[in-house]
């Protein structure tokens, strides 16, 4: 009897134990782990990715249009197993889509069609854009009308490649509030164009979390990145003016589920684990 007792007792403590883990488990962020690859652009893919996977990243994002092979991509990807969730625009700076001149638009709007095309690819499935640049020659609302009318000319190619279209506030003097922000990417009115939110770009002069929330549903993908004066972005994450516990509550409470994808220098195997060792203490803990 006392045997039996003992028994139950202990099955009762490991089945309240795999509960309060299923429970924790649930209510865990469905979020997943990525490494930007912005200087990756030509040269064999494989040896970066192994570094990476054992790093412990699950993803990366790869910039487009490059000069990398595609089949030896692909096989770095199925050899590692690491995922290629999208890819960045290598064009959208020089070609921006509210530019003055025709023939550079129409340039901007062929790259941004190769890149879905390379990310159908991949395997990705969503392409990074940067909608417009306001400068000396190009006004705001020009870049407002401009880049809104161009990207609607792009929705159905993005749709036939099976991608979206995710919009990134960068420093281009442009969407400038999540109010904003948000209003542009509505105005499309199509799942098709969404954002992508650098929690790093706008440290400057807003608070992430507060973007985060008003932007809600419609955030895509995440970038992150440590921002502090006077080096700017040249800080290690957890070591800048970013309350990251905020930024954290704040997915978590618009129930953002997806990549977070690190867009930080890369460095050594050493260098990669940290990176992953820091997103797991903000982040993932």
């Amino acid at each position: 009897m006392r045997m039996r007792k003992i028994d139950r007792r202990g099955f009762l403590a490991a089945a309240g134990g795999l509960a309060a883990a299923s429970a924790l488990a649930a209510d865990a962020p469905k979020w997943k782990r990525a490494f930007m690859l912005g200087g990756l652009t030509k040269g064999p893919a494989l040896p970066t990715f192994k570094m990476l996977k054992e790093a412990g990243f699950e993803g990366v994002e790869l910039i487009s249009p490059n000069e990398m092979d595609m089949k030896e991509v692909l096989a770095a990807r199925d050899e590692t197993g690491l995922i290629i969730h999208g890819v960045s625009g290598a064009a959208h700076w020089q070609k921006p889509l509210s530019d003055p001149d025709p023939a550079v638009v129409a340039e901007g709007m062929a790259a941004i069609k190769q890149e879905f095309l390379d990310c159908k690819a991949y395997g990705g499935d969503t392409v990074l854009v940067v909608p417009a640049v306001v400068n000396k020659k190009v006004s705001y609302r020009e870049a407002w009308e401009r880049s809104q009318a161009r990207i609607r000319e792009l929705i159905p190619f993005a749709e036939e490649a099976g991608v979206k279209i995710a919009v990134e506030e960068v420093w281009n003097k442009f969407l400038l509030s999540p109010i904003e922000f948000a209003r542009y990417i509505d105005e499309f009115e199509s799942p098709t164009v969404g954002a992508y939110f650098d929690v790093g770009n706008i440290v400057e002069y807003a608070y992430p979390q507060e973007w985060i929330r008003e932007l809600g549903k419609r955030i895509l993908k995440i970038h992150i990145k440590e921002y502090a004066k006077p080096k700017r972005f040249g800080y290690p994450l957890g070591e800048g003016e970013i309350d990251w516990a905020e930024v954290k509550q704040a997915l978590i409470d618009v129930g953002y589920e997806g990549w977070i994808t690190a867009e930080v220098g890369l460095g050594d195997l050493d260098a990669m684990k940290d990176v992953v060792a820091r997103m797991n203490k903000l982040l993932f803990s």
